[in-house]
């Protein structure tokens, strides 16, 4: 009888599970979810209103997903769920929230459920970098080596400057919390019953180290008195490696997903980072893309270097035996899905409807009449600011060349292109820096969407795109890591490694440079340098002052 494992993949507006054949390698079924309450940008539950730059999900709706998607995924296969072996998820990160001892989030504490800062913090909170830009500064006074490892910045996105947040603007959540931890560490530990913290969220988003740890409690205590023992109080030096057995399945989560009690469940990981072995890529030289409404750009390499504004280098981070690493974009099929809601003239609305399309479906269609450069457009991409390589939330986006005749379409594609040469400008940066980059995959929802998008990446970075067949790749990735977790003896596998050989499969067509347009596009990049470094490496503020005046600053000229 052919065995099964289960990948759940919590991404930012929903969750996805996906139910794999170990024996044929095949995507038996999927089953998505929305979460309930979506993403808290806005207001609380309760209409308790938040500031700008926050974005926060309520955990419960990690577990109440379960109970839908799993158990949606036996039943349209149709098979015996004591076929099931393993279980892995993956999950946004830094995605965190703080926590009592016995895993009940502070913001189901009745009297602390209009604190916004009781909930979970998801990935794209941004507020809390005021805390990342001190901690920054400390860090490189105090000559921290860890800074390297993170391309010389830690992020306001990542876990010790949201925590920093949490105690410089509500002390007494801080204190009541027991712990903090991340979200995908939390959905195991309800899982099993057991905490274990898995290593690459800790090594990304926690400025942990296999052989250093933590920082020094004398660095935490130079960014505040109050979280000189934050390690040892309200974390963990217990790190586990990807693909370790995290535990096995409780009766009371197996009653409520619909499965045995027994299942073997992975740590943790990361959806980007679980993404690597799902496209096969076990080896160095190789970037996969992970395309969505952001994206994640993942290396491995034999060595450990220095890489200016890279979001990290992890040893065995992605793979064991390889050192991890990442970079990325914060905002990509986001910054589409604005220009759609809120750029588009009716008459395109109306034609879409007509013609039974959508929206980015017509824009496409007409951009791809567009040869390069014809627009007369060069934009930046920043409109959820900068993650690699400038590592900077406060940048936002631009859109120069505009006049009274650019069409939407001319404004579409002048944003897609945006979004290759910001991922053109991480390639040629780990290019410079020792880490080689010859080939590229992708995966994620942009790639099986968009062709014309994949081929516009394929001549601006002037390299061979692979795209996975996977249209789930993220939570494929899960599953061969739950697959790990039950081992070779149950049905599974001993290692990553084996199961990359034989599960991950790759799409025929593949993306090649078209000559003419690289030449086009080799000119444009040039330009979008110019600008990049202009806006953002402090020649020109402007963008800062901005936002200073936006929020009612009154130091517009310090910004």
């Amino acid at each position: 009888m052919a065995k099964y494992s289960i990948g759940i993949d919590y991404g930012t507006e929903s969750a996805r599970a996906l139910l794999l054949n170990l024996e044929t390698g095949e995507e038996v079924a999927t089953s998505v979810m929305n979460y309930p309450h979506g993403v808290m940008d806005e207001e609380l539950p309760d209409g308790t209103k938040l500031p700008q730059d926050w974005a926060l999900q309520h955990p419960d709706d990690y577990i109440e997903v379960l109970k839908k998607i799993v158990a949606d995924v036996i039943n349209q296969a149709g098979i015996d769920k004591a076929d099931v072996i393993g279980l892995g998820i993956d999950f946004t990160a830094c995605t965190m929230l703080p926590i009592k001892k016995d895993g009940t989030p502070l913001c189901d504490i009745p009297q602390y459920k209009s604190n916004p800062h009781s909930y979970v913090k998801l990935w794209k909170h941004h507020a809390a970098q005021p805390e990342a830009n001190k901690l920054n500064e400390i860090a490189s006074q105090r000559g921290e080596d860890f800074l390297a490892r993170y391309g010389g910045k830690i992020s306001s996105e990542w876990l010790i400057p949201k925590i920093w947040q949490i105690l410089n603007e509500a002390p007494d959540i801080y204190e009541e919390a027991d712990k903090f931890i991340e979200a995908t560490d939390w959905v195991v530990m309800k899982l099993t019953g057991n905490e274990r913290r898995n290593s690459c969220t800790a090594g990304y988003k926690a400025i942990w180290h296999k052989r250093k740890g933590y920082p020094s409690k004398d660095f935490f205590r130079a960014l505040d008195e109050r979280l000189e023992n934050l390690v040892e109080e309200k974390l963990s030096k217990d790190i586990y490696p990807l693909g370790t057995k995290a535990g096995e399945l409780i009766p009371e989560m197996a009653d409520m997903m619909g499965l045995n009690p027994g299942v073997a469940v992975a740590v943790g990981n990361v959806d980007a980072h679980v993404s690597v072995p799902a496209v096969g890529v076990t080896s160095p030289g190789k970037m996969v893309m992970v395309m969505g409404t952001s994206i994640c750009h993942l290396v491995l390499d034999d060595k450990e270097v220095e890489v200016p504004g890279m979001c990290g280098v992890v040893e065995d981070g992605i793979i064991p035996g390889f050192y991890g690493y990442e970079a990325g974009q914060s905002a990509v099929g986001d910054i589409f899905a604005w220009f759609v809601d809120n750029c588009v003239p009716y008459e395109y609305k109306i034609e879409a409807e007509k013609r039974g399309i959508s929206i980015h479906e017509l824009l496409t269609e007409k951009a791809a009449k567009l040869k390069p450069g014809k627009s007369g457009l060069l934009a930046i991409d920043w409109w959820n600011g900068n993650r690699s390589v400038l590592v900077d939330a406060d940048l936002t986006g631009v859109i120069l060349g505009m006049t009274l005749t650019t069409k939407p379409e001319e404004i579409y594609r002048a944003l897609i292109e945006a979004t290759a040469f910001g991922t053109r400008m991480i390639i040629d940066t780990f290019n410079q820096n020792g880490v080689s980059i010859n080939e590229l995959y992708a995966c994620g929802g942009l790639p099986e969407k968009n062709p014309m998008l994949m081929q516009i990446y394929a001549d601006v970075t002037n390299l061979k795109i692979k795209v996975s067949k996977s249209s789930q790749t993220p939570a494929l990735g899960a599953a061969m890591f739950g697959a790990v977790a039950a081992g070779k003896e149950k049905g599974g596998f001993d290692s990553i490694f084996e199961a990359a050989r034989v599960i991950p499969k790759l799409k025929e067509k593949t993306y090649k440079p078209i000559p003419e347009n690289v030449e086009i596009y080799d000119k444009l990049f040039e330009e979008y340098k110019l600008l990049h470094d202009y806006f953002g490496r402090g020649i020109n503020n402007v963008m800062k002052r901005l936002k200073a005046l936006k929020e009612g600053g009154s130091n517009v000229r310090e910004a």
